[in-house]
């Protein structure tokens, strides 16, 4: 029901819906919320409260299986079996389909049929509720109507279950994370997480009074955390909008630019000239450029400048620059009076592409890279393409690094079209709008599903064992090393340490080193100047990786192109043995 204006109660009585409710309601036009996931994640008893919410019919399909059969699922399983019963939950979910909008508690196996998912990508919005395996088999073992559980394993099964069925629903329009404690805090996360996807913010937050036309190439990647999502916006001359995206982000809120010396030069004028005539206080923090500004001196210079300026917690942060500044202002923003809110602006390919999304920010130890810092989202990430043209062409190679990254970890069409597209990405447009934008979508997706490094987020950092490695042995000297270059060394090291390992061809692993060849990326540790360590010190670098646990190395590796892994039982001596092959190769 369209424009519904009450919701109804547990016991049926009328509820008014907040004006919020009551437009996300109405943003669905014909179309049913449809939330999809294991058994276990809580579909139907958060189903129910989002209907109520929303002033929606609920409804779960397999109760409707069940009306239509005559009979309950376990009784359909015994006489049928289950194609019988999955044939039956197919017609029902398409009948469903049709009377929307209302919210839909699936089964389990239902969002698995590509027929299924067919008709809810034209008629409805998927939200798979995502869940822990520890936080599923606290929640079904002790009930015994699930019939795929009645076995002499059941933790196992649905262990493999989640195997053969996360990689599917990982398709659904938005994800949400199921966790222990109550359900209303889900809804709750899932309300603003729906909000932001249909575009329905009040009109003070969505800025209506200060529209301005959107670029001609121009796509939008959301990062759906619930009450913490944020949008990524990539096109052309998006950075002269700054003041319109922050007045509507924050109304009234000043504004602390961190920035470094070089993108001063090029971009800060148009920046501050903007913020000016809107009317924006601003203050402009400028650091040296490079890798050792992510240091502890720096850190407290951009913070006391922060404080000093009389910025308040209301107010915005801003990084204007590449990974390094991102990584520094935003470390800033989340320590200054306890957590400000911040805006990544990424002026490199590098940061566009990896540092500015996911809210890693962070400063270096003499340790190691990255080891201090906290997880910290931005409030909004604006990438500007032009900015690019004013970026070296080696800055920009190493950039292209990450974009090649995300085919490698679970994409291999998208490996494919950059094979063929690179020269259009390099050159500028619509294909380098496009592998941002899909680079941006690879990363927000993982970020959604693992925010804070508990698991698959993991992945991002294929290659970046050796590449830290590497980085941390010429003590990040850009000029030997940038970070795209290592990381391109790294992800080559990846695959030809995966094929010593027998886990990939070694035709699949020349093909990803013969890539990053050709775009002009080094391949080799031979290829770093002036390079004169061993294996065993590049061994004892690896030890500071963050993802080293107990004292264990941990690699991503990989089964072939787009199907990168998490490896947590190598051997340093099996590295060690690798590295000096590395080492003497011509």
């Amino acid at each position: 029901m369209t424009g519904a204006i009450k919701s109804i109660g547990e016991e049926g009585q009328s509820a008014p819906l907040t004006a919020e409710a009551a437009a996300l309601a109405a943003a669905l036009g014909h179309r049913s919320v449809v939330l999809v996931g294991l058994m276990g994640s809580g579909k139907s008893a958060i189903g129910r409260r989002l209907a109520q919410s929303l002033g929606l019919e609920f409804v779960d399909s397999d109760t409707e299986v069940e009306r239509a059969a005559d009979m309950p699922i376990p009784e359909i399983f015994a006489r049928y079996g289950e194609p019988y019963f999955r044939d039956g939950e197919r017609r029902v979910m398409a009948r469903l389909l049709t009377g929307g909008p209302r919210v839909i508690a699936t089964g389990g196996g239902a969002f698995m049929s590509e027929d299924t998912r067919a008709r809810i990508k034209e008629n409805g919005i998927s939200i798979w509720l995502k869940a822990d395996l520890d936080v599923l088999w606290r929640r079904v073992r002790k009930r015994g109507h699930r019939p795929l559980l009645h076995s002499a394993d059941p933790e196992g099964v649905l262990k493999t279950l989640m195997e053969e069925r996360y990689p599917i629903y990982a398709e659904a329009d938005i994800a949400i994370i199921s966790q222990e404690g109550p359900h209303d805090a889900v809804v709750e996360d899932l309300l603003a997480t729906l909000q932001s996807y249909l575009g329905t913010e009040s009109a003070e937050d969505a800025g209506v009074n200060d529209v301005r036309e959107k670029p001609a190439i121009f796509e939008k990647v959301n990062v759906a955390l619930g009450r913490r999502s944020y949008d990524i916006l990539i096109g052309e001359a998006i950075l002269p909008q700054i003041d319109a995206h922050a007045a509507r982000l924050a109304p009234g809120a000043a504004l602390a630019i961190v920035t470094d010396e070089n993108v001063a030069r090029a971009h800060l004028p148009a920046v501050e000239a903007a913020l000016t005539a809107a009317g924006i206080r601003h203050e402009s923090i400028v650091v040296a450029p490079g890798e050792e500004s992510k240091s502890y001196a720096t850190f407290e210079k951009v913070c006391d400048a922060i404080i000093a300026g009389r910025f308040e917690r209301g107010d915005l942060v801003v990084a204007l620059g590449g990974g390094v500044v991102g990584d520094l202002a935003g470390f800033a923003a989340a320590s200054v009076r306890r957590g400000m809110r911040f805006i990544q602006v990424p002026t490199s390919l590098l940061a566009q592409v990896d540092s500015s999304v996911g809210g890693k920010t962070g400063i270096n130890s003499t340790h190691g890279k990255n080891l201090i810092g906290a997880f910290h989202q931005p409030r909004l990430v604006l990438i500007d393409t032009q900015v690019l043209k004013t970026l070296p062409l080696r800055e920009f190679r190493a950039g292209y690094a990450e974009v090649v990254k995300y085919g490698l970890i679970n994409d291999r069409a998208f490996f494919e079209w950059l094979e063929t597209h690179w020269r259009g990405v390099f050159a500028g447009g619509p294909d380098q709008v496009h592998a941002i934008a899909k680079s941006c979508a690879a990363k927000a997706a993982i970020v959604i599903a693992d925010e804070h490094e508990a698991g698959e987020r993991a992945l991002l950092n294929l290659g970046h064992t050796f590449a830290h490695a590497f980085e941390h042995i010429v003590h990040y000297d850009n000029r030997r090393l940038v970070h795209g270059e290592a990381v391109a060394i790294g992800l080559a090291c990846a695959f030809r340490f995966s094929a010593a390992r027998g886990l990939v061809g070694a035709a699949e692993a020349e093909r990803v080193v013969a890539h990053l060849r050709t775009v002009g990326l080094p391949t080799a540790i031979r290829d770093i100047p002036d390079w004169n360590a061993d294996e065993s010190t590049i061994l004892e670098a690896m030890f500071q990786d963050k993802k080293v646990q107990r004292g264990v190395l941990t690699f991503i590796l990989a089964h072939g192109i787009g199907r990168s892994f998490i490896a947590r039982d190598v051997a340093a001596a099996d590295v060690r043995a690798f590295l000096a092959t590395e080492l003497n190769a011509p």
